[in-house]
């Protein structure tokens, strides 16, 4: 829970370096609290509909993915940095399925030791 509180502090730093330990934790906290919104907002009746199908999310869900989506960006354009990328990287996200595995494999590689253009290394610190 440290990773993810730690991020939320973090949430207009796009400087630096994140470690994977933050950007993974942070990701299962989000995950677990968007499952969490969702599950509420199904609850309590209070979901969206296009022309009667049901989507199964509503305004809990809605308020936490917008006051979540500018520290999940910092995060992941951290995340890139520790790699030696450059954060426009998560562009390629926008790649139908080659984007987002190239993503997840830069997300799972191990940070580059020592100092890079983007900041010290994360885990010397």
């Amino acid at each position: 829970m440290k990773w993810y509180l730690k991020v939320l502090k973090q949430y207009t730093d796009f400087d630096g370096r994140a470690r994977r330990k933050e950007y993974w934790m942070f990701t299962l906290f989000n995950v677990i609290f968007i499952f969490l919104t969702q599950t509420i907002d199904n609850l309590i009746g209070v979901t969206f509909d296009i022309y009667g199908i049901p989507l199964g999310f509503g305004y809990i869900y809605l308020l936490y993915t917008l006051a979540l989506f500018i520290p999940s960006l910092a995060v992941v354009v951290r995340r890139l940095h520790d790699v030696g990328k450059s954060g426009w990287m998560y562009l390629l996200i926008f790649i139908p399925l080659i984007g987002f595995i190239w993503l997840f494999v830069l997300a799972v590689t191990n940070g580059d030791k020592g100092e890079n253009k983007y900041g010290k290394d994360p885990k010397e610190a």
